[in-house]
């Protein structure tokens, strides 16, 4: 066995652009600063951003709002601990259960350590109610974060093997199979969990009928249902949460990304009868601080406010409208997803990756989930404009030399 300092001797020569360890093929550009769909580099050089964090700067880049709330609760208090209340946390979770239709919020600091409570919820009242039954039933191609458990609820076939052995007690069913659904669940199950849309996996939607029938099936047969609206929620879609489209409430639902407008923020919303963990049970000396609950309320009146939805819902369908003339004009497979969640399917090109790499020269900030798509997340509040400006540059890209 080697000793670390001699496989450091072995390794290559630190990365030119800093300490950080090497979680991401970064290109070799360093952002300085940003304003609504703009960024710009450290030589000065402008991007068109339509990734936006990954759907997290739901209002842009450095927003005025959340700049406000920022400024303002930072010189009165910005974390009391989670053992006391503070004014900010109370006021915001009133604000976003009754925005919601849910009974009670625990926050914290990434759409993963929601899911990751979520998970806990659902087993702790399954110990209570269903004889210690902790099955969770998700999906293949389910994306649910990067703690242990929650890459474990994931479905994505390159973590398999990885960080061995994963938690146990997630069995995983197609997308919108029904049956597949069913034949899972036995004694030991306790919850269904599913995106709305998976996202990371290339914007594929649950049909809405089949969401429904999620629904009563869990009602049936006593379970919960779980949506993990991480990047579906917020507006995203063209509603304040994925499910107002289909008249499903989930008994847990999970909310991050944009919920923080690109601050570090996430929530895990639950029905009272759900919620039962005891003191002690589940926490963290970050959760609900008063910086972030300012920033979340500040977000949620930016995106309730009068009109906002509606135009994000105009803005889907100009992108949407672009993207099919694309996809026609250049023989691919269609454009997939709701509101501002879209993806172009690349079929038969699957260059998606190549793509990205070209757009980057170009100073426009695509994503692609898979080879085969490209992903569409930009600011909720996107103009017209700036769709224009993605759409005559994605063509040109599409073209070639």
């Amino acid at each position: 066995m080697t000793s670390i300092a001699e496989q450091q001797a072995d390794s290559p020569s630190p990365d030119p652009y800093g300490a950080l360890m090497e979680i991401a093929r970064r290109p070799p550009i360093t952002f300085t600063h940003g304003q609504g769909g703009l960024l710009w580099d450290s030589e000065g050089n402008r991007y068109l951003d339509f990734v936006q964090g990954w759907a997290v700067n739901c209002l842009g880049h450095c927003p005025t709002a959340v700049a406000r709330a920022l400024a303002e609760q930072s010189t009165r208090l910005l974390n009391c601990s989670p053992a006391y209340y503070s004014e900010p946390m109370t006021r915001y979770a009133e604000a976003l259960t009754a925005a919601a239709g849910l009974d009670r919020v625990f926050f914290a600091n990434s759409g993963a350590e929601a899911n990751e409570g979520a998970i806990k919820l659902a087993r702790k009242w399954g110990a209570k109610h269903r004889g210690g039954a902790y099955e969770i039933v998700t999906t293949v191609h389910g994306f649910h974060g990067r703690t242990l458990a929650t890459m474990s609820a994931s479905g994505k076939a390159v973590w398999d093997g990885l960080f061995e052995p994963k938690v146990a007690g997630f069995p995983k069913v197609p997308l919108n199979d029904l049956g597949a659904v069913e034949a899972v669940i036995g004694d030991k199950t306790v919850a269904i969990m599913l995106e709305p849309i998976q996202g990371e996996s290339g914007v594929w939607p649950a049909e809405d009928d089949y969401l429904r029938s999620l629904r009563t099936l869990a009602d049936e047969r006593g379970l919960l249902l779980i949506l993990d609206e991480i990047q579906t929620g917020m507006g995203r879609t063209g509603a304040l949460f994925c499910f107002e489209h289909t008249g499903v409430l989930p008994d847990i639902m999970t909310l991050g990304k944009g919920i923080g407008a690109g601050t570090p923020l996430a929530a895990l919303l639950a029905r009272e009868a759900v919620c039962c963990f005891d003191p002690g049970d589940q926490g963290g000396t970050y959760n609900g601080n008063a910086l972030m609950a300012a920033v979340g309320q500040a977000v949620l009146e930016q995106i309730t406010a009068e009109g906002f939805l509606e135009r994000v819902c105009e803005a889907g369908a100009v992108l949407r409208r672009g993207l099919e003339s694309l996809s026609e004009k250049y023989g691919l497979s269609g454009v997939r997803g709701r509101g501002l969640l879209l993806a172009l399917d690349l079929k038969p090109r699957a260059d998606g990756f190549a793509l990205v790499e070209k757009a980057l020269a170009e100073g426009l900030l695509l994503n692609a989930p898979a080879p085969d798509a490209l992903r569409f997340v930009p600011a909720l509040n996107v103009s017209d404009a700036e769709i224009a400006e993605m759409l005559d540059m994605l063509d040109g890209l599409l073209k070639g030399p």
